[in-house]
């Protein structure tokens, strides 16, 4: 069965000043190493919707929403932190990635697809329940598991987050939230300097030092991630696909290459067989040096789709 690729034309439209590496740019890079690579033609491909309301608003609050909303600028820029800023395409593009989650979620729970991956910007983890922040609007993850739990009837889905910059908005979100199990590693200390302290039962989040590479990564992954995933048994697997934790990244300082992210998600794709139906939704996160990112979304959607 073909591994859903979803993305969207307004992703490509929000952008944040020539200066900022979250940048449009990013989308092209994974759509040519797809191309080069030969297994675009492999991937069933779909342009996302926007999400509504009532999925936002399991994950954000209608304060946050309306700010969001009321701050669309009709040229230039609304700066919402140093490094968040909004273009008039903004909220759309957020709105078409969020629901890319949503549609990618319908799609395996149908039966569509087994997989799915989700090439779709402003990432989401950092986006807190009332807040953007860190170059995200809206959460996608959060809402994705949401919407999954919410409509689809799940008792268990689990997260899973491998960018180098530890997810705090999806933990602000779903900490306490027994139904979803999130497992990350991060760097640290490392911006968005938390995830430490105080864990949720619910949140098993591994820091790490910088410099660290692929062999203490899939030991961790080895003897705590998946021990953890077989004991939740989760129904669906999400994953938040950040690539900055490359060696070639400079947004981050450690040291994985193609091949971590390959062996990481051939473990979660033994997982989903086990527990989930074979059923995992992939959406981009971070990663921003172009060629690393590229040639890593196709390792990982290699895995993903077993091609």
């Amino acid at each position: 069965m073909e591994t859903l690729y979803l993305t969207h034309p307004s992703c490509r439209l929000h952008e944040m000043g020539d200066w900022h590496p979250e940048s449009p740019q990013r989308l092209g890079a994974i759509n040519d190493q797809l191309l080069s690579s030969g297994i675009m033609p492999y991937l069933a491909q779909a342009e996302a919707a926007p999400a509504g309301d009532e999925a936002i608003l399991r994950a954000h609050t209608a304060a946050h929403l309306e700010r969001l909303r009321r701050h669309v600028p009709a040229t230039g820029y609304y700066t919402l932190d140093p490094d968040t800023l909004m273009n008039p395409h903004t909220l759309d593009a957020a709105l078409h990635a969020a629901g890319a989650g949503i549609q990618a979620v319908d799609a395996v729970m149908a039966g569509q697809a087994q997989t799915a991956f989700c090439a779709v910007r402003p990432p989401g983890h950092h986006a807190c329940r009332d807040r953007a922040m860190g170059f995200c609007f809206l959460n996608n993850i959060a809402i994705a598991a949401l919407h999954a739990l919410a409509r689809h009837g799940l008792n268990r889905v689990a997260i899973i987050d491998f960018d180098v910059h530890h997810g705090n908005g999806t933990e602000d979100i779903l900490a306490g939230d027994d139904r979803v199990l999130m497992c990350s590693f991060f760097q640290h200390p490392f911006y968005p300097n938390c995830g430490v302290e105080n864990q949720a039962r619910n949140m098993l989040n591994e820091p790490v030092p910088a410099y660290t590479d692929g062999a203490l990564v899939r030991k961790l992954v080895s003897e705590h991630w998946l021990p953890r995933l077989d004991a939740h048994r989760p129904e669906l697997i999400l994953v938040s696909a950040g690539f900055d934790a490359h060696r070639e990244d400079d947004l981050g300082q450690m040291r994985l290459v193609e091949a971590d992210y390959a062996w990481i998600t051939e473990r979660l794709v033994e997982v989903a067989a086990r527990h989930a139906g074979n059923r995992i939704v992939s959406m981009l996160e971070g990663g921003y040096n172009l060629s690393a990112l590229g040639r890593s979304v196709v390792a990982h959607i290699r895995a993903l789709g077993g091609l």
